[in-house]
């Protein structure tokens, strides 16, 4: 029966009005795209070296299009453009995107716009692996591979600490969320309190987050999985819609709620402890941009999903812009985040609330 009633909502004739509200999200989504890339550009251009959009369309003619002659560009700008920036703004895209995908995700998971990525232990689970091989310099694991192990650790700790006879209670969940993350943040001071001076400045820094050292390899390493599971996430968006009614409403539609959200969480674990791993703890991505996504695109999260993605991405890019760009020296892009994420929480908070999820 089950089986039928899933059929008959995919096979029935989509009204007129709503074809012509989900033509208005594509556009919507086509125009947020073609943002990002102009605020791509715009990122590769500003700095201290002064660039302009005829310097960096040399240097990409010449690396991307076939014959392309690297002779003919200037050397001081194609290190500044190919090596320094635009492995720098993909980077931040990528990251972005990841961060507010699985916090959308989270939030359709959890019914909640209020939670985000971070809400299991994935951040406090990454700074202890981070902070083990910062301190530990026998440790038999890199960095970024001791902390994207840790996050994974961390919420599938949390997950099987909340599960109760085959169910996992979004409350207990939580709790256990912040049960496991207290462990680890005090694991994490007790390795600052033992760290030598140098390791402890390199353990804060590394807590901030940024793009500081970002080269191609972070970038291979990262947005290819992001696009990836980007893309599985809203392929199945139409899924987590039903998840997020609640779990009756998703067991008369046929669907197995706790199968799904293991593979939510599974998959949304993935790209923030692969993200953290890379560049560090960066606030407030996960909670705000999917809310925003959701109040330009309505819930439906095969629309939301790819708008929070693009949203994301731009958010994450003018950040670290701004953050290499304010000041003679470089701000942790954590922080310029958590400065303009804080007063979006108290604004949610005031305005919204629980209700916002219905859009």
């Amino acid at each position: 029966m089950s089986e039928a009633v899933e059929s008959s909502i995919e096979l029935t004739p989509a009204p007129a009005s709503v074809t012509y509200h989900e033509g208005r999200k594509v556009l919507s989504i086509g125009l947020l795209f073609a943002l990002l890339a102009t605020v791509m550009v715009a990122a590769v251009i500003i700095g201290p070296f002064g660039l302009t959009f005829d310097n960096v369309y040399q240097v990409l003619c010449a690396h991307l299009l076939p014959g392309g002659n690297l002779e003919s560009v200037n050397k001081l700008h194609n290190t500044v453009v190919w090596d320094i920036r635009l492995p720098r703004v993909l980077l931040a895209a990528a990251v972005g995107a990841a961060l507010a995908v699985s916090g959308g995700v989270f939030q359709g998971c959890f019914k909640n716009p209020l939670v985000e990525p971070y809400i299991l232990g994935a951040s406090s689970g990454a700074a202890f692996g981070a902070a083990l091989a910062i301190v530990l310099q026998t440790f038999l694991l890199s960095l970024q591979l001791s902390a994207f192990i840790f996050s994974v650790i961390a919420v599938f700790g949390a997950y099987s600490l909340a599960r109760v006879r085959g169910e996992t209670p979004i409350v207990t969940l939580i709790l256990a969320g912040v049960v496991i993350g207290s462990i680890f943040t005090a694991l994490v001071s007790i390795l600052k309190y033992l760290a030598a001076d140098a390791a402890l400045r390199e353990i804060v820094f590394w807590l901030m987050g940024g793009f500081y050292y970002a080269v191609w390899k972070d970038v291979a390493l990262v947005l290819p999985p992001v696009i990836g599971l980007t893309c599985i996430l809203c392929m199945l968006g139409w899924k987590l819609n039903i998840i997020s009614m609640g779990d009756e409403e998703a067991r008369t539609l046929g669907i197995n709620p706790e199968k799904y959200k293991i593979i939510f969480i599974l998959l949304a674990t993935l790209m923030t402890a692969l993200s953290v791993s890379i560049v560090g703890i960066i606030a407030w991505v996960g909670l705000m941009m999917p809310h925003a996504a959701r109040m330009l695109l309505g819930p439906d999260h095969r629309f939301m999903l790819p708008g929070a993605a693009i949203m994301g991405s731009i958010y994450i890019v003018i950040c670290d812009t701004l953050a290499r760009n304010l000041t003679n020296t470089e701000i942790p892009v954590g922080i310029i985040t958590s400065i303009l994420g804080a007063p979006y929480l108290i604004y949610l908070l005031r305005s919204k609330g629980r209700s916002a999820f219905g859009g």
